[in-house]
């Protein structure tokens, strides 16, 4: 079944190889911080001392978002989906507990279970950098938990039940690449909807954590291209050029996201492999056609079930002969120890 028009059939496969085949989609975002996520580890928030830019080489420290802080959720969002319109075998699948291993979940983002089997990533996740330095993107808060009456004191004692946190301002903004390895056009259509949909990330997303993605294009290449870092750093060198970055004022989304645009459309075009871009004004009709099935529910339905068709065909071809080959080679083993 064919969903799109106004990208060519050439760009996926008709399945999921078990191989590497050098079909890349490049997902280009930018993710846009809208309240106060938290994107931590061992109760700090995440940072890294790099570069400001390629031709701007002072060192600043910046905030990190760590691959599985943008992943996670972004396959949760899908799972919901297949619960929703339950699709595949749903009820089987628990998060870090149990996989089905057949699901579109299982078979594009990768799982693990041990002696049980586990199938790598085909979505490929790097760290992404805020633009801004960290001292100029996060901000202390003091945290409470007031009493039922709403005050922090309860029959003459004043609770101790206060703390601070950082928090990661709003208006923060993370450029990010999300590669699709292989895809299918039903596999495509599947990750770049849970980018779409995907609206909180980090600790704590039911009180904080909203983040939106900003999609500026999607790139077709027979290997991978360039890291978030790099691109940050090229994002901060044209907007420090123009006068754009006026700390610790928020900056602009407008000059940011044309600045992204004009520094991925850059950096792509001195790398070294083919590519078919869909930026700027050419990424409007694969977005708007992307949308119009997403939006329905009727192909968005179609879109999944496909997608799990598929996925299912990858499981029974690939996972399930390969664990139970392994299985039997360690009963001989054990069969030639015990003899």
């Amino acid at each position: 079944m064919n969903f799109l028009k106004t990208v060519d059939s050439k760009h996926f496969h008709s399945e999921i190889p078990a191989k590497p085949m050098g079909k890349y989609a490049h997902f280009i975002t930018v993710r846009v911080t809208e309240s106060y996520p938290l994107f931590q580890t061992d109760g700090e928030l995440n940072k890294a001392r790099v570069r400001a830019g390629i031709q701007h080489g002072e060192a600043i420290s910046r905030l990190a978002m760590f691959k599985r802080k943008q992943s996670t959720p972004e396959r949760l969002t899908g799972r919901e989906l297949l619960r929703n319109y339950q699709i595949g075998d749903w009820e089987k699948c628990d998060y870090n507990v149990e996989f089905s291993k057949t699901t579109p979940d299982c078979v594009l983002y990768g799982f693990a279970i041990g002696d049980a089997g586990s199938e790598k990533s085909k979505v490929v996740v790097d760290t992404a950098y805020s633009i801004t330095s960290f001292d100029d993107s996060h901000l202390n808060f003091t945290l409470n938990a007031p009493f039922e009456n709403g005050t922090m004191s309860r029959q003459g004692e004043v609770t101790s039940r206060i703390n601070s946190q950082d928090h990661i301002l709003p208006q923060v903004f993370f450029p990010s690449i999300v590669t699709l390895k292989d895809p299918t056009e039903a596999g495509f259509l599947y990750v770049f909807n849970n980018i779409l949909r995907t609206r909180h990330y980090g600790a704590q997303t039911t009180r904080t954590g909203r983040v939106r993605n900003e999609l500026i294009g999607v790139i077709f290449a027979d290997g991978e291209i360039v890291s978030n870092l790099r691109w940050t750093q090229k994002i901060y060198d044209l907007m420090m050029e123009k006068n754009q970055i006026q700390l610790p004022d928020p900056l602009n989304e407008d000059d940011v996201l044309v600045a992204a645009q004009e520094a991925i459309a850059q950096l792509i075009a001195e790398e070294f492999i083919p590519h078919t871009d869909f930026i700027g004004d050419a990424l409007n009709p694969l977005l708007s056609e992307v949308k119009g099935i997403t939006s329905d529910e009727t192909q968005l339905k179609a879109m999944l079930n496909q997608a799990n068709t598929e996925s299912t065909a990858y499981a029974q071809k690939h996972i399930f002969k390969s664990t139970e080959k392994a299985k039997k080679g360690s009963k001989k083993a054990a069969a030639n120890v015990a003899e």
